[in-house]
Formats: structure tokens, C-alpha cells, sequence
């Protein structure tokens, strides 16, 4: 792998543009060009074409939302750049807190917001931004979204109903959790749920060859994956308050390790970016399940995209076996990465007794998806011989993943009240066979002329 040149960190007073990660020395656009577009017309990722510096008070940031302002002031307008981080802190009006489990093993529980897990704080701020920009620039929108379980719930919730704007989610069909496959498919202004006959890399696939495909050129399609800038870069808000409520707890930032549950690598990737601005730990565990690309790329065992199919787990939102944030983690930096990466493997087995483990030792329930990121961080450890801090990523309520809950700890039962309104709410959905054909058959039939 070979670090890209061209993207690097400069001083500068004005607001980076963005370049494809396919073109780094092509089109410049700018932030509202960016959101708009989803994905660059060469199908590239949009990433900022050099690495502005964070406010040295990341540190003392009180909230997410300060958190939030401190890493995405640098790529705001010059000109309305509070209009833009007022709609943040509107979005960011949940909690964000940081537990300790033990002396050196930390979770910053990400699943406050209103669908009960990390995908909310992206999700919500781009939604906010959406509004912003049609509002003031008008025209209309649709928003082409694949989800392997939590990306679209928080997606459609933080979308839904905005003027100007539908939302059409991509699910694998038997792919997703009861819980999540309600939020998916609960009737809301503009939504069009389609369950898809694949895995979510079929999904994943259908966006973007919906994007490059001429006949659906008059279709204003946007992305709202990690894919779009808009949903990738604000990811990097909880990394830096993260390591802000280590510091306000007497832990230095940068002797901690922070472990990322990891599936299309957007959260891992937004962490390291972080990282270059200046809010940098000592270094990343990419925690992964069975869908384990990065891992075997790290150790030497695979070729830059090739990727596996992938494969079901109980980690069902880290089911990706093609990640799309690869294309932004090789272009950035290759093997340069701003701080050491290191990736852990964990099979379900291991889950669901990390699962059993936590709730023992610590009276804590988890999700599976944060259970992995907390075996990886008890294997690294184990690795390395240290007691350094592990920051763990606890990225969904576990009331989202009962049956994997009751695997892990028959007779417990995982409740939340916020998760139980979907039960009931009314339900639309519609299959889709994993073909662009069909995709584009559904698209003219969903959406309003």
C-alpha cells in the first residue's frame, strides 16, 4: 500500500475541499457539493484533500456537541459555519457517556439515541444538514441507502419527513434482527423500505451501481452510508469525546488504545482521521467478527480489495465482507497510518462468552457487536503485555439483539421501552431481487414524479 501524497496535513485559514479518493489531484468540490453528490461521478469516496489541524481544547470539550464543534469547524463554510454547528448541536441532544468496567477496560456507550445505537450521531447531523441545504438551495433529494442492520434505522429516523427529501433503505432480507427490520420498515413520511434477496454486500452493490448508471441519471440520488462525507466525517465527534472524558478522568489520551467494532470501516476510518488532526490515542484495534478482511489484510494474507463473501454472524451489523471505507483507509495513508492499527478476530463462540463474562464480572449487558470489541481489546492486551486504557466502543443497546442475548445468558431478558414502540408501529415493506434491473423497476415505481 502506498500513501497518497497529495493528502496531506498544510496550514491553511480556508476550509478544505474535497477530492475523490479515485482522482486526488481532480475535481475540488465543496462541503455542500459533497453531500449532495453521495459518491464522486468516478465512483470514488469523497475525503478532504489535505488534514486541517483540531482546536487544541478538544480536551476540555463538556459535551459531544463541543466534542462535534472542535472536529468539524475546519470544514465548514468560513461564512456560516455556526448556522452549521447549531443544527449539530440540535442533532446531538442525547447522551454519550463513558462507563469503566475495570481498571484499564473503558466503554463509551454510543446507544442513547433515539434508535439505540452509534449510527445515531451521524445520522442525525446529516439529516439536520440535509434540511439545511434544501431549504436554502431547494430541489429535491433521494437518498439510496444499504444497511446491514443500524445504519438505516437511524437513517430513516433521522430523516424522515424532511421537505424535499425521500429515503429509500436497502436490507438483506435475512440479515437483520427482528428489532431492526422494525425500525426498517415502520411507515414514515417518504420512507421506502425494500428487503433484499443477498447479503448486505448485495445491497451495497445495488447503491452503487444506482449511482453510476445512466438511466437512473434523472433520479437526484445521494447516499447516506458512511459512504457520504457527510455521515463519515462526523463520526470522528465520539472519538474525540471519547478521549475527552478519558482525559476529564485522569487517563492520558494518548497512552490509550481505543478498539472500534468494525464492519464497512467508516467509524474506524473517521477515528484515525481524528487522529491526524491531533486528537490521537496511542493507537486502533479494528474489532472484527468472522467478516474479517482488514484483519488478513493487516497480517499480509490478502490483496488490497479482495474482498470475501461474507458471512452471518451474531454480530449482524458487522456482516460486511466487502467494507466500502477500505477505498478511504488505503488512499489516505496505506500502511502509514496517523497511529498503529492493529485488528483482532472474534468468532461467535468467543462472543457470546465475552457476552456471559461482562455480565458476571461487571453486572453489564452487552451487545454482540460491543462484545467483540471487548474480547478483541482483552486479546490485544493479553498481546502486548500492558495495562494501557481500552477504550471500547459500545456501538447498540443490547434490547436490539434479544434472541443473541438469550443465547449468551438464558433467563435474561434485554428491555428497552424506546425499542418496544416499533413493535407495534405499522409496518411496509417490499422485496427486491439483487439486481440493478429491479432496483431501477422499484425506484420509478416508489418515488413520486
Amino acid at each position: 500500500m502506498v500513501r497518497d501524497d497529495t493528502l496531506v496535513s498544510t496550514p491553511s485559514t480556508r476550509p478544505p475541499r474535497f477530492v475523490s479518493t479515485r482522482a486526488p489531484a481532480g475535481d475540488r468540490v465543496d462541503l455542500a457539493t459533497a453531500l449532495r453528490r453521495g459518491l464522486a461521478p468516478d465512483g470514488g469516496l469523497y475525503v478532504p484533500e489535505r488534514v486541517p489541524p483540531i482546536d487544541p481544547a478538544w480536551r476540555e470539550a463538556p459535551s459531544l456537541a463541543a466534542a462535534a464543534a472542535a472536529v468539524l469547524r475546519p470544514f465548514l463554510p468560513l461564512s456560516d459555519a455556526d448556522a452549521w454547528l447549531a443544527d449539530v448541536d440540535a442533532a446531538l441532544d442525547f447522551p454519550v457517556p463513558l462507563r469503566r468496567l475495570d481498571d484499564a477496560t473503558w466503554l463509551l456507550e454510543l446507544f442513547h439515541g433515539p434508535t439505540r445505537a452509534f449510527k445515531d450521531v451521524a445520522a442525525r447531523v446529516l439529516g439536520r444538514w440535509w434540511g439545511r441545504l434544501l431549504a436554502t438551495e431547494g430541489g429535491r433529494a433521494v437518498v439510496l441507502v444499504a444497511t446491514s442492520g443500524d445504519t438505516g434505522g437511524a437513517v430513516v429516523d433521522g430523516m424522515a419527513g424532511i421537505p424535499g427529501l425521500d429515503v429509500v433503505v436497502l436490507f438483506p432480507d435475512r440479515g437483520v434482527s427482528p428489532i431492526q427490520r422494525a425500525q426498517l420498515t415502520a411507515v414514515r413520511p417518504r420512507v421506502h423500505a425494500f428487503a433484499v434477496a443477498g447479503a448486505f454486500d448485495d445491497a451495497q452493490r445495488l447503491v452503487k451501481e444506482a449511482f453510476r448508471d445512466p438511466e437512473l441519471a434523472d433520479v437526484p440520488l445521494t447516499s447516506a452510508n458512511s459512504i457520504n462525507l457527510g455521515r463519515w466525517l462526523p463520526q470522528a465527534s465520539f472519538h474525540v469525546w471519547g478521549l475527552a472524558q478519558l482525559a476529564r478522568a485522569g487517563v492520558d489520551p494518548a497512552e490509550a488504545v481505543v478498539v472500534v467494532p468494525s464492519g464497512n470501516l467508516g467509524d474506524l476510518v473517521a477515528g484515525l482521521y481524528a487522529a491526524a488532526m491531533g486528537a490521537a490515542p496511542a493507537g486502533f484495534v479494528a474489532a472484527h467478527n468472522a467478516n474479517a478482511y482488514l484483519v488478513e489484510r493487516l497480517a499480509g494474507l490478502r490483496a488490497p480489495y479482495a474482498f470475501p463473501a461474507t458471512v452471518a454472524t451474531a454480530s449482524n451489523a458487522m456482516d460486511v465482507g466487502a467494507p466500502s471505507n477500505f477505498e478511504r483507509l488505503e488512499k489516505l495513508w496505506g500502511d502509514a497510518t496517523p497511529v498503529p492499527l492493529r485488528a483482532e478476530r472474534v468468532d461467535d463462540e468467543a462472543t457470546l462468552a465475552r457476552m456471559a463474562l461482562t455480565w458476571r464480572e461487571a453486572g453489564v449487558l452487552v451487545c454482540p457487536h460491543t462484545a467483540v470489541g471487548l474480547e478483541a481489546a482483552a486479546r490485544d492486551r493479553a498481546a502486548r503485555g500492558d495495562d494501557a486504557a481500552r477504550l471500547v466502543l459500545a456501538t447498540a443497546h443490547p434490547a436490539k439483539f434479544p434472541e443473541v442475548v438469550a443465547r449468551a445468558l438464558p433467563g435474561v431478558v434485554a428491555h428497552d421501552e424506546q425499542l418496544e414502540r416499533w413493535r407495534d408501529a405499522p409496518k411496509r415493506e417490499r422485496p427486491l431481487a439483487p439486481t440493478l434491473d429491479a432496483l431501477r423497476v422499484a425506484l420509478r415505481e416508489a418515488l413520486p414524479d
